[in-house]
């Protein structure tokens, strides 16, 4: 299974006229991703009981992801607000919410694996679900991946969160990063830099994501640049989680969850396709409002 851990909340989203809400957070996107492309996915989190959390539950679970490993609690549902009147702007609430209350990772309730496991987003930093998912990637014997996805205005302590981006590091074999993210984590380098300096940490494969312009791979055997994929954009909210899930879903299917070092087999052609694929995902992800990832249909569809 690709598990996925970290934060679920609720985007509050208000035009001035409608206020909407909808189920959101990095990792939990990443899940609905990859059940949506017939992978079999889990969610390792905590959600609320509340009136939040209880759509959060139907949002997972009508989707076909996995939350056998998942928890509830009393405590509410984080809430991420954007006003795009009368100008944009945005706030996060969330303190001593569910998300950032995650006790432990019990995977004997799940199938038998070997698994992927992908974290990032808040859940890497916050709270108690910082230590329990870096505690258990530590000990994962599968291939684990990371995708920081940077979000500055939540972040009010950066050592902190340095140091378990640093833990989590120590055990990834597939980073994703933005170009934002790169600025951010490495100020004043340039991301092929960066990706230098992780793949001599032992990352084996460095997927820096730029948008239109596409995405660019970095490995020991050297770099492979994959073009974007040309969309109308109506809304970015997910596309970078979507590309990940399906990046990670095919992973899955070439065997690697069990074989992360075959990561470093895969030829240059492979990661071509892997990219593009992953890409045209993102690309259907931004053509329509909010973070909605294709089925396996619509993206085979989108490729024919």
């Amino acid at each position: 299974m690709i598990l996925s851990g970290g934060e679920a909340l609720v985007d509050i989203v208000s035009d001035g006229e409608t206020t909407t809400a909808v189920p959101g957070g990095g990792p939990m996107n990443v899940a609905i991703t990859a059940a949506r492309l017939g992978v079999s996915a889990a969610f390792l989190g905590r959600v609320s009981t509340d009136e939040h959390g209880e759509a959060i539950w139907s949002h997972l679970t009508t989707n076909n992801v996995d939350v056998r490993a998942t928890e509830r609690s009393d405590e509410p549902t984080a809430l991420a607000i954007v006003e795009h009147t009368p100008r944009l702007s945005f706030r996060f609430e969330g303190d001593n919410t569910a998300d950032m209350n995650l006790s432990s990772v019990d995977v004997g309730a799940l199938d038998d694996g070997p698994h992927i496991l992908h974290g990032g987003t808040l859940g890497l930093f916050r709270g108690r679900t910082a230590e329990t998912l870096a505690n258990f990637a530590e000990v994962h014997s599968g291939l684990v991946s990371l995708d920081p996805n940077v979000r500055p205005q939540i972040i009010d302590d950066a050592a902190r969160w340095h140091e378990f981006h640093n833990r989590w590091v120590a055990r990834t074999h597939v980073y994703r990063g933005s170009d934002e993210d790169f600025e951010w984590i490495w100020e004043g380098r340039v991301a092929d830099e960066c990706a230098a300096e992780l793949l001599e940490r032992g990352v084996l494969a460095v997927l820096v994501t730029k948008g239109a312009e596409g995405v660019s791979i970095f490995t020991s055997s050297g770099q492979v640049d994959v073009a974007g994929r040309p969309v109308e954009v109506v809304d970015t909210v997910g596309a970078g989680d979507t590309f990940v899930g399906a990046m990670l879903s095919q992973l899955h299917e070439l065997g690697l969850a069990g074989e992360p070092n075959g990561i470093r087999d895969l030829a240059d052609a492979t990661w071509t396709s892997i990219a593009a694929r992953a890409s045209a995902a993102a690309a259907i992800t931004c053509s329509r409002v909010g973070a909605d990832p294709p089925t396996k249909a619509e993206l085979d569809a989108s490729l024919s």
